[in-house]
């Protein structure tokens, strides 16, 4: 099967390229940096911003005899640069929907997440049909809701065409090779990894309860999906960790914050540019409900093979050691790496992807 894959240097697209190349699929990789040249025949890679208008032409040779698309591609930095962050998830989604009609593929498989889901009015975990309007002020949570409005139009206006879309809800990913891209996009630029695991106290709210799920889980999800062509939503969760799970990943002591006041310090540090994750992401944390994986367990075979807590505690394990992956978005970070990039191309809540 051919597969084309936006995204597919990042987080999830590593393990899913892993995961699909590993079951002899014919994979096309596109993303914003590709890897170096090898020998090693993994994929056809396609360079392009999504962001751009430019992107729909690389888009149409890339998705060329493809019998799927796996779209993944999004972007978290530059956090103060929200007319990018949009051109890239929603404008990117809407070139992709575009050229998987023009170049009538059958099925486009969409990454979705939890953060498509309207805020939470309860600890009850949430199936698919779940509304997905959104955390209205988390940026994030916004474009994911908005992508999923694209994919509605586009299930109407293909009604009867063959087209199969299928929509891939998951937690918060994580995994050990994403550590250094964590910590590049989200933790300040003069602190050592080292640091996270000797955090003293960590102030959160407790009623912070927040879905996790492995990388290498999720792009199994995605290959069942693939080889199966179900249509429909899927939530992907391992189950949820607490404000004390986050605590005890960290070494630290728990201390009880409220939302608001977390909130309060999170926009002002973003705003001074003190830290680069914006405050959207405290009422993400706060609002977004758990979720049910009954559906992929019913009709994909699919179950997390990882606990959320472990997932947790990995991540915060590569976060600390530094570990990085074989892309350019998952290459190790260094704090002399970060300065230097700080002083050539300014914070990376501002800089624009070249």
């Amino acid at each position: 099967m051919r597969i084309a894959i936006t995204g597919a240097t990042g987080n999830v697209g590593s393990a899913l390229v892993r995961r699909l190349s590993a079951a002899g699929h014919e994979l096309v990789g596109i993303a914003r940096r590709v890897p170096p040249e090898d020998d090693s025949g993994v994929a056809e890679w396609h360079a392009a911003d999504l962001s751009t208008t430019g992107s729909a032409d690389v888009l149409a040779r890339a998705f060329e005899g493809a019998d799927t698309v796996v779209h993944l591609a999004w972007g978290f930095q530059p956090s103060h640069r929200l007319d990018y962050l949009e051109a890239l998830g929603v404008g990117g989604t809407r070139r992709v929907i575009r050229a998987v009609v023009d170049a009538r593929v059958g099925h486009l498989v969409h990454m979705s997440s939890v953060g498509a889901y309207s805020p939470k009015v309860d600890e009850t975990p949430v199936s698919e049909d779940y509304p997905t309007g959104g955390v209205p002020t988390s940026p994030y949570s916004r474009h994911k809701s908005t992508a999923e409005r694209l994919l509605d139009d586009l299930e109407r206006e293909e009604r009867g065409s063959g087209l199969t879309v299928s929509r891939m809800r998951p937690g918060i990913v994580g995994q050990r090779h994403a550590g250094s891209s964590l910590m590049r996009y989200g933790v300040p630029v003069l602190v050592p990894g080292a640091l996270l695991r000797h955090v003293p106290v960590v102030p959160l709210d407790r009623a912070m309860v927040i879905p996790m799920v492995h990388a290498d889980d999720v792009a199994d999800a995605f290959a069942r999906v693939v080889e199966s062509r179900v249509p429909g939503p899927f939530n992907l969760s391992a189950g949820s960790v607490t404000a004390a799970d986050i605590a005890r990943a960290l070494g630290g002591r728990h201390v009880q914050v409220p939302t608001h006041l977390l909130r309060a310090a999170a926009d002002a540090s973003w705003r001074l540019h003190v830290q680069q994750v914006d405050p959207g992401w405290v009422d993400l944390a706060r609002q977004a409900p758990s979720m049910s994986a009954d559906r992929a367990r019913a009709e994909l075979g699919w179950t997390a093979t990882r606990p959320a807590a472990d997932v947790l505690e990995e991540t915060v394990g590569g976060m600390a050691q530094s570990a990085a992956g074989d892309t350019p978005v998952l290459r190790r970070r260094t704090v002399l790496g970060e300065l230097q990039a700080l002083l050539r191309r300014g914070p990376v809540s501002r800089r624009v992807r070249p």
